[in-house]
């Protein structure tokens, strides 16, 4: 019997993850699906508890502080068609992140960028980073900054507008149609950008640049155009094709155009570099925004979890 769809919220009981659990809350409520609450201890830390008070650790311990983190969170409000659980693992979070997303056939996993320092290390950060370089699920990363909604409805109206980077591959068809199915659900406009990088090259000296710049354009605009053509025009598809580098033109059109969400793929390219590649990772650091990154391998947000062009959720 295949398992319930569920969505993964890793915290570490920072401000930062009181965001990303909220957002978690929100979508489970949502779609209907299990909520997997997950607190990676670091071994070093267990080990100093045992030594320096002579309690053997109890994973129990952590569980229940879980349990009051969520009630802390949601202000006691119970989930209504969400079933929660806490899970406790002791190990490099990124590593127990994947493995309780893989064993708990998770269908997405939301959690911010950043988050504690000090005694429980550096839980996100490099963790978002290894994650999103190995995840073959969707990751929602929220930014530390970011309280989370009360519910679908609030978390409509902090995105505003989903913002979708397009390398122009292949690829990039599923990103405008994940991208495509979030606009109906939250019912908020789509802009489909993508960004020309300048040519360098030693070359670059004995080439006629501007014949050959608007020759790219064009057939940027003409692909782009092509991308957006598959998008119904009542969510009011945008194209619009930028110039410069590409994780900074991106967050510059999401602050500008007030993108609270952004939908990247995970996948490489020649000209992304490799799976992830540093665009991607550079677009979560520089933008202020919710980012929706897609694996390669995912073929959707997940069938079981994802609204289709009328909003509709498939289970």
């Amino acid at each position: 019997m295949k398992p319930r769809p569920a969505v993964l919220c890793p915290v570490d009981f920072s401000d930062a993850s009181r965001g990303a659990l909220r957002y978690g809350r929100a979508i489970a409520q949502h779609f209907g699906t299990r909520l997997v609450i997950l607190a990676v201890e670091d071994p070093l830390l267990t080990e100093a508890v045992d030594l320096g008070t002579g309690i053997v650790w109890n994973p129990e311990d952590t569980r229940h502080e879980l349990e009051k983190f969520d009630r802390r969170v949601l202000h006691g409000n119970p989930l209504e068609g969400v079933d929660v659980e806490y899970h406790v693992a002791v190990g490099k979070p990124a590593k127990q992140i994947l493995h309780v997303a893989q064993q708990e056939a998770c269908d997405l996993i939301v959690m911010s960028t950043h988050g504690l320092t000090g005694m429980r290390k550096l839980f996100f950060g490099s963790t978002t980073e290894r994650v999103l370089r190995e995840t073959t699920i969707p990751v929602l990363a929220t930014p530390p900054s970011e309280d989370g909604p009360a519910d679908l409805e609030d978390a409509s109206r902090k995105v505003g507008h989903i913002l979708v980077p397009v390398d122009l591959t292949p690829a990039s068809r599923h990103q405008i149609q994940v991208a495509r199915g979030l606009s109906e659900a939250l019912h908020v406009p789509l802009i489909a950008t993508h960004v020309l990088e300048p040519v360098r090259s030693p070359l670059a000296k004995k080439l006629h640049l501007p014949s050959i710049e608007v020759e790219r354009k064009a057939r940027a605009q003409k692909a782009l155009a092509d991308l957006v053509a598959t998008v119904p025009a009542p969510l009011h598809p945008e194209a619009l094709v930028a110039y410069g580098d590409p994780a900074e033109e991106v967050a510059k059109i999401a602050r500008d155009r007030r993108a609270g969400l952004i939908v990247v793929g995970l996948h490489g390219s020649p000209m992304l570099g490799p799976r992830m590649g540093s665009v991607t990772y550079r677009i979560l650091c520089l933008a202020p925004a919710l980012v929706l990154a897609l694996p390669h391998e995912a073929a959707a947000v997940a069938p079981e979890v994802r609204a289709d062009a009328r909003g509709v959720v498939h289970k």
